[in-house]
């Protein structure tokens, strides 16, 4: 098994993923992850829709910084980030916003996007300003962990998380190399291809998180093709987190420039949570 990663270890701080995952896991109850693109519509809604998920029942908030060639990312988030592009939502900005957040609440923010935004900010400096802006972990989708020792050797001793991603795919090698260098939690990929464009077959996605599960002592988060309460109730009968990314944005998409916004958005994530927890719930009777 492994040992849930060194990250862990070099830590200087009660990583707040930790904590969390520590205290479902004690209640029984499984991880809500939604995730939300920095600037979509604006950063100032952005950083109040932070707020309303986390008050509906969000125990982590993956926050999306826009990219200009998002390869991970399906047509709805793909979208999503142009317009968080064109809001000037940036990574600076993206770390002023989980600053102002922490005003507000101890939800785990997981900064979700790619390295060069990264490299170009200095990787020193941003480990350094992400740790002291509240940032608890990161998932960088196109730097592999054995690519990634530049960004390691600053962002574990900030007590940052590296937050990997594992996939149909994935071969024993591959599995075994990530689970060498993960922190926080394993990332999931529930179907080949981009998000938001295929729909999850639990069925299908169970037997390689039994098989993880014997392999980590992570926690496991299961995303991609997660849109319905249905779906995340199913998933949320094996695994440790329920990541739904397009269906919030699509929602967004839908409702931007209303005054029901807000609202439509955190219903969505409070019906959510109650299918993940009534699926738990039935389990322990």
């Amino acid at each position: 098994m492994s040992d849930c990663g060194d990250g862990r270890q070099l830590s200087r701080r009660v990583n707040r993923i930790d904590r969390v995952f520590a205290e479902l896991r004690q209640r029984g109850e499984v991880a809500l992850v939604p995730f939300l693109t920095l600037g979509d519509p604006d950063v100032s809604t952005t950083l109040e829709l932070m707020r309303r998920v986390a008050e509906a029942g969000a125990d982590l908030i993956e926050l999306g910084v826009p990219f200009s060639d998002p390869t991970a990312d399906g047509p709805v988030l793909q979208h999503s980030l142009e317009v968080g592009l064109r809001a000037g939502a940036t990574l600076p900005r993206a770390l002023e916003t989980v600053q102002e957040f922490r005003r507000l609440s101890e939800t785990p923010v997981v900064l979700y996007g790619y390295y060069n935004p990264i490299f170009r900010y200095g990787v020193e400096a941003f480990a350094r300003d992400a740790a002291r802006a509240g940032v608890d972990g990161l998932l960088v989708v196109d730097l592999p962990p054995d690519e990634a020792q530049e960004l390691l050797r600053w962002s574990r001793p900030a007590g940052l998380h590296f937050v990997c991603l594992l996939a149909p795919t994935s071969g024993p090698d591959r599995v075994r190399v990530v689970l060498q260098h993960a922190a926080g939690f394993i990332y999931y990929v529930s179907v080949t291809g981009v998000t938001g464009v295929k729909p999850i077959q639990p069925w299908e996605v169970r037997p390689a998180i039994m098989s993880l599960r014997e392999q980590t002592c992570l926690p496991i988060g299961v995303g991609f093709g997660i849109s319905t309460t249905e779906q995340a109730a199913a998933v949320a009968e094996f695994a440790d987190a329920v990541v739904v990314g397009s269906a919030i944005m699509r929602l967004v998409d839908q409702h931007r420039g209303t005054a029901g916004l807000g609202g439509e958005v955190a219903e969505f994530v409070r019906r959510l949570k109650r299918a993940i927890l009534e699926v738990r719930q039935a389990k322990a009777v």
